[in-house]
């Protein structure tokens, strides 16, 4: 039972399929019943208007038999529909049709039944005698006969007609026609559509779709077909393409099809004007054409590209017919000739490089730069907008025609016109100037974003690119034989030599021989120089001058016959008739007028011809020369209007026989190009101009080029490439895109601007500086901030109240934020706008934090170096930066602020709060060096006041305040190479201190204060390089010396930062110029009252640290003391301790001598390489030490004539207790000797000098004994010293003349003459010194009486002059 059940089961969809495919039978036969009842019953019904058809004939009764029999077979309950050939139910409906006596009506009905029969699939394409069947069916309508008599009737019968074609195309045993039945298929279709031109408008559009529809089923097949290998080689052979004859229609009709559709854009109307007639293009054929044209690329897309044949035709015929109505179309016609031409980039643009380039050449760059209607151009604008529209279209035209040196700049052309196009000119702003300017920031944006997306980080390379070697300029090299990186230096290379060959050129038209030799210079040609490269030169190179060429083609030196040769071999004649070729070879140059010339560039022309011809016309070469030869003349005679008699063409025939070897050429080819040349004269002698046509030759030409040519280039975005296109069209963007926002009123074009701009900016990133510099020039004339005729009032209401300026400003600084290291000579405008909206007091203390300026990016104590970033690279930070720049496109409204309750200054504040200028100066570590130098530098003028206008001196110290405020933020953020940047700072302001008009207040005070920020962040980093040290107080000494008055305003700023220095960080300071600029600041410093206490208290304590003094410092230590000592009414006190410290310091010089280096010094005694050994170490270190020792002995001399007493005496006794530290450094005899000289002769000289002074006024006795006091301590010291160093004084082959002299200075104070006060006291201490240095001198056997030495009668003379009361007592023997 169970097994029962499940075979029930499984006959219930058996029995199913079984019903229904009865229940189809049934239906099938009872609509073909009804179909053959309606037929028959239209048969006999009696006419009800005379008719020209015999109802009664025998055709008619045949057709009824046949129809009848039909019937008898319809209910046979045995047959089964899709086994029954389809004949034999669809021949009776045929008979009707086709049917000469049959009225409209029948024929309308049997078209209504053999529809049904196709829609209801009675059979399909696996029923026996199918392909037979649907072939009857197209062959029957084809033929079907029309009611001429009634129009209606022959309306519907055509409609008929169209429903059962497109029917037949639908049916799936469609595919068993073969491509004559399909052909005729359309050839039908078609003419109903010719037939529906006078008829109702609804035969019309049913025809047109109808035909439609018939070639998408067709062109929609090409999918299906395979292609056979051996058919991709060669698009020549006659044969059906992919499938067998059985397999149905293939790419041959296809062929022929759109061949078809390609001659219906030749046909032409007759149009009527004032009695005469003319003959134009039928513009609603063309567009229909057109149209299906358009559709079958579309269906048969990429496929195409696989048929030879078709795809032959779409490069040959079809662009030839859309370049030569391109420019003679109304709107429509053009408008769809484009969309062809975009679709066919789509799926063919690898086969089609050359036509697509001459599209733009001949058509579409023509129309839109100069078309002969708005509307015209208008739609060429659009056209190329939709090319801008797809993801690969710049990169590609670029890398296939800009960067190939024979092809037209397609991409530059492109840019430039749509530049020119969107400059505004008038308000309001015309449909054609916004599409251009929608194209333009098409450009734009995807140059931007691709070259923002790739984000590796290889350097972009030089721009632009040097030829370093001669490459072949005309060789292209394949793209798939390289790596990427090789092919684009070979794109780059081959779009510089296209600039270089336009550059020769120029150099060419207006001397030959400079142009060849720049060749040669730029490597274009090699040297010596090739023929071909100079052939190639001639015959790619646009705009030559061409009666130049021609001359130096006819010259016959034999590098030029090579040349004219290799020049020869570079046209491709295949396929041209002999004018054709003629007109090519001569639309080249321009014949010279010389027939020697003009014989040897026909011969090479003859050679090349025949060499390429591809019938038997001509037998020999000389037959060609003849010929043309003849054809010249022939176009002197016809087209000179000297000739009055023209030659007739029976004429020009018998002048030419039996030139072809003996033969005659054939009459009918003499004969078309006699009409040739009479209608169309060819263009030989005169001056060149520019290609206005493209005209039959230049396509055969054409053709042939794209044979040999590589295929069209598809490649993804390069950077580099990207940075190189846009660079050809950067300055008229610019200047179209600022016009364009300085006329746009409408906020929605107002924003795309300046994204527009903001694109500019982010592709000139990559290394165009130049160009980002002039896009934020122009920016800053937007920002209302420059103009130097508006008040300050003016200009803050311009700026408050107007969008514009105020996304100007925001776009500048946005640029300045994100793009700041490639920005060069823009940071003058960016510097101008900044200040400006300072003095408008639009920049609160926030908006720059300078504090942090100061500790950003540094890492100087633990060594490490922040990076300069390298602008050429690829590290990209672009995206977060732009990405805040739409949201000021959406900041509210004046009108909402307002209602906000913001007032006009906190709306300000908003915008400069979105521009982020502290960040500029904050971030400044990671701009390259160059950047920082030119922000520096704009800085650095800005201050000095070049180009700055000042209404008042508060403004002017407050704008130059902030500038060195700014400079110092930047020197702060770079600290860690600010060896690096900082010498062209120091070149600034040597170049600001020469301006014309420069005043040094307030810029010296201002740049002082901040160089001493500087200064003090140098130092108090680990040990700062010498050479930074060095440089920032040499601009701090060149600050110094231009307003030497500065100490009165900022003394007290500038005594804190040196004694901060000198008393936390003094073992970095490490140079001369360093201590010395220090030392010497305190000490002018001291000067005032105010800062004195803590001047002198930073000598002190620099001084008390022995650790601080060094031999680099010594000195001006000693001299930053003496003008602390020697200030007026200076405290005692102070004095006096710095006298102790003075004498004191000698210990120092001691301690340097015995050990002869001092680490901290870079005079190392034992470490100088040029010492030759230790006691040449010793020598220089002694002799250093007592130049120190000097240094501070006459700091001491001098102070010792202070007009107060007790500095005068201490300083003495300073001295004596120096001296006697001294005693230590052994000093050499002539060390002595000019110590003594140096110190303390000069210091007796000056006292007594002050004494005999003080004793000549009135009422200075008491300065007079005070001073005399002081000359008395002073002699105590010379006796002293005297005494110490007697043994060294003594070795001195000087010492004779040393004594005369301690002599003469005891005789002169003996014997001082004090006027009124009487004799000096002095009388009585010289005899007493005098006593003590005698005896010594006797003791240690210096002052003998022995021969040969007068030492002692001189002495003994001497004294006798100054104290007679010695003599008996020093000198006994004399009595």
């Amino acid at each position: 039972m169970e097994s029962t059940g499940g075979e029930e089961e499984e006959r219930k969809p058996c029995k199913s399929y079984q019903q229904k495919k009865k229940r189809k039978e049934i239906t099938s036969a009872c609509m073909l019943n009804t179909e053959l009842g309606a037929v028959l019953a239209v048969m006999r019904r009696p006419q009800q208007e005379p008719s020209i058809y015999t109802s009664d004939s025998q055709s008619d009764t045949n057709i009824v038999n046949s129809l009848k029999s039909l019937r008898s077979l319809i209910f046979n309950p045995q047959q089964e529909w899709q086994n029954i050939d389809p004949s034999i139910y669809i021949s009776p409906f045929l008979d009707v049709v086709q049917g000469e006596n049959i009225p409209a009506a029948a024929t309308i009905v049997a078209l209504a039944a053999i529809l049904k029969i196709l829609r209801l699939e009675i059979f399909n394409e696996k029923t026996p005698g199918a392909r037979d069947s649907i072939t009857c069916i197209v062959t029957g309508i084809s033929t079907c006969r029309l009611e001429t008599s009634n129009q209606a009737c022959e309306e519907a019968v055509m409609l008929r007609i169209l429903q059962v074609l497109t029917a037949v195309m639908r049916h799936s045993a469609s595919s068993l026609l073969s491509d004559h039945a399909v052909c005729t298929l359309v050839n039908t279709c078609f003419q109903v559509v010719q037939q529906s031109a006078n008829r109702s408008d609804l035969l019309q559009r049913s025809a047109r779709y109808a035909m439609h529809e018939v070639l998408q089923v067709i062109f929609s097949r090409l999918l299906e077909i395979e292609v056979k290998p051996e058919q991709c080689e060669s698009d020549t052979e006659d044969f059906d393409e992919g499938i067998d004859s059985d397999s149905g229609y293939g790419v041959r009709c296809a062929v022929d099809i759109f061949h078809f559709l390609c001659s219906l854009l030749n046909v032409v109307q007759v149009v009527e004007t004032e009695g005469s007639t003319s003959h134009a293009a039928d513009e609603d054929v063309q567009l229909f054409s057109l149209v299906l044209i358009n559709s079958c690329i579309e269906l048969g897309g990429d496929e195409i590209g696989k048929h030879p044949k078709l795809l032959r035709m779409i490069q040959d015929d079809l662009f030839h017919h859309l370049i030569h109505y391109g420019t003679r179309s109304a709107p429509l016609l053009f408008s769809m000739i484009c969309s062809i031409v975009l679709n066919i980039y789509h799926f063919l643009k690898r086969f089609i490089r050359l036509q697509l380039e001459a599209f733009f050449r001949f058509v579409i760059l023509r129309v839109a730069s100069t078309g002969s209607s708005v509307h015209l151009q208008e739609v060429a604008v659009e056209a190329i907008i939709n090319f801008l529209r797809q993801p690969s279209f710049i990169m590609e035209v670029y890398v296939n025609y800009d960067c190939h040196p024979t092809c037209l700049n397609v991409f530059e052309e492109i840019g430039k016109m749509l530049c020119k196009l969107a400059f505004p000119g008038a308000v309001p702003l015309t449909t054609i100037q916004v599409q251009a300017f929608e194209g333009l920031v098409i450009i734009m944006h995807t140059i931007a974003d691709n070259i923002d997306n790739q984000r590796d980080s290889c350097p972009f390379g030089s721009f632009p690119v040097d030829i370093t070697e001669h490459r072949p300029f005309w060789e292209e090299k394949s793209k798939d034989d390289l790596d990427l990186k090789t092919w684009v230096e070979h794109s780059r290379v081959r779009r510089t030599q296209k600039k270089k060959l336009l550059i020769a050129r120029d150099h060419f038209n207006r001397d030959e021989k400079k142009g060849l030799e720049y060749l040669k210079l730029c490597q274009l040609v090699s040297d010596p120089a090739d023929p071909k490269d100079i052939a190639m030169f001639f015959r790619y190179t646009p705009e030559l001058d061409k009666n130049m060429i021609g001359d130096y083609l006819g010259d016959p030196d034999e590098f030029q016959l090579q040349v004219l040769r290799e020049f020869a071999e570079t046209f491709k004649f295949s396929g041209m008739i002999l004018d054709t070729a003629l007109r090519t070879y001569l639309a080249a140059f321009r014949l010279p007028g010389e027939s020697q010339k003009i014989q040897r560039i026909l011969e090479a022309f003859s050679d090349r011809f025949y060499d390429q011809q591809s019938s038997d016309v001509f037998a020999s070469k000389d037959a060609v020369f003849i010929l043309c030869y003849s054809l010249i003349m022939l176009n002197t005679d016809q087209h000179n209007p000297q000739v009055k008699k023209k030659m007739t063409e029976d004429e020009f025939i018998r002048n030419n026989r039996a030139i072809n070897g003996g033969q005659d050429l054939p009459r009918e080819y003499l004969s078309e190009l006699f009409q040739s040349i009479s209608t169309n004269p060819i263009a030989v002698f005169g001056q060149s101009g520019l290609l206005a046509e493209m005209n039959p030759g230049r396509w055969m030409e054409l053709m042939n080029q794209s044979k040999v040519m590589q295929l069209y280039i598809q490649c993804d975005f390069d950077r580099q490439l990207g940075r190189d296109m846009f660079a050809c069209v950067a300055g008229p963007s610019i200047a179209a895109l600022s016009a364009f926002f300085e006329h746009s009123d409408e906020d929605e074009m107002f924003h795309e601007c300046i994204e527009g701009l903001m694109s500019v900016a982010r592709i000139a990133h990559y290394g165009l500086e130049d160009t980002l510099d002039e896009l934020i020039s122009s920016f800053s004339k937007f920002t209302a901030l420059l103009n130097p005729y508006a008040s300050a009032e003016e200009t803050l209401f311009a700026f408050s109240n107007d969008m514009k300026p105020k996304m100007a400003t925001l776009a500048i600084f946005t640029i300045a934020n994100s793009f700041g290291d490639s920005i060069r000579a823009g940071w003058r405008n960016i510097v101008d706008c900044l200040l400006k909206l300072k003095r408008l007091k639009l920049i609160p203390e926030s908006a720059i934090d300078f504090d942090n300026a100061a500790s950003a990016n540094l890492s100087t104590e633990s060594g490490v170096i922040s990076p300069s970033h390298d602008p050429k690279c690829g590290d990209n930070q672009t995206p977060n930066a732009i990405s805040r720049f739409p949201q000021f496109l959406s900041v509210e409204s004046m009108e909402d602020s307002l209602s906000l309750g913001m007032s006009e200054f906190e709306r300000n504040l908003k915008i400069i709060k979105q521009c982020r200028i502290g960040s500029i100066f904050s971030n400044s570590s990671t701009l390259p060096e160059v950047t920082v130098l030119n922000l520096g530098r704009s800085l650095i003028f800005a201050a000095a006041g070049k180009g700055q206008k000042f209404s008042t001196p508060v403004e002017e110290e407050e704008t130059v305040g902030f500038c060195w405020d700014l400079v110092t933020a930047i020197a702060l953020a770079n600290i860690h190479r600010f060896q690096t940047f900082w010498p062209s700072f120091h070149d600034y302001l040597l170049v600001v201190a020469q301006f014309p008009l420069f005043s040094p207040i307030p810029f010296a005070e201002k740049a002082i204060l901040g160089l001493f920020k500087v200064c003090l962040k140098l130092l108090s980093s680990s040990r700062a390089e010498k050479i930074s040290e060095e440089l920032i107080f040499k601009s701090i000494n060149l600050t110094w010396k231009l307003d030497k008055e500065i100490l009165d305003t900022c003394c007290e700023s500038i005594t804190n930062t040196i004694s901060k220095i000198l008393i936390e960080y003094p073992e970095n300071l490490q140079t001369h110029l360093g201590w010395k600029s220090a030392l010497h600041m305190l000490s002018v410093s001291g000067r005032h009252s105010e800062t004195y206490e803590r001047s002198v208290e930073t000598l002190i304590t620099l001084m008390s640290d022995s650790g601080h003094v060094s031999r680099i410092n010594y000195a001006y230590c000693i001299d930053c003391a003496f003008g602390f000592v020697a200030l007026k009414n200076s405290p005692l006190e102070k004095n006096l301790k710095i006298l102790n410290l003075l004498s004191d310091s000698v210990n120092l010089l001691i301690h340097w001598y015995r050990n002869y280096s001092d680490p901290g010094s870079n005079h190392s005694m034992v470490s100088n390489a040029s010492s030759s050994s230790v006691e040449d170490s010793i020598r220089g270190s002694s002799n250093y030490t007592m130049n120190l020792f000097i240094k501070l002995g006459e700091a001491l001399r001098k102070t010792s004539l202070s007009r107060r007493e007790e500095m005068r005496n201490h300083a003495i006794a300073s001295l004596h207790k120096s001296f006697t530290l001294a005693e230590e450094l052994e000093f050499s005899p002539v060390n002595c000797i000019n110590c003594f000289n140096v110190v303390i002769f000069a210091m007796l000289d000056d006292l007594h000098e002050k004494m005999v002074e003080y004793s000549r006024r009135e009422n200075a006795e008491r300065e007079m004994r005070s001073m005399e006091g002081t000359l008395q301590l002073a002699m105590e010291l010379l006796t002293d010293v005297y005494l110490l160093f007697l043994k060294q004084i003594a070795a001195s082959p000087g010492f004779r003349t040393f004594w005369l002299g301690v002599l003469r200075r005891m005789d002169t104070c003996m014997k001082a003459d004090l006027g009124i006060w009487g004799e000096t006291r002095l009388q009585q201490i010289v005899p007493y010194l005098l006593r003590r240095m005698i005896t010594k001198m006797k003791e240690e056997e210096i002052l003998v009486q022995k021969e040969g030495d007068n030492l002692w009668d001189i002495t003994d003379i001497q004294i006798q002059w100054i104290a007679p009361s010695l003599k008996e007592e020093l000198f006994p023997d004399e009595i």
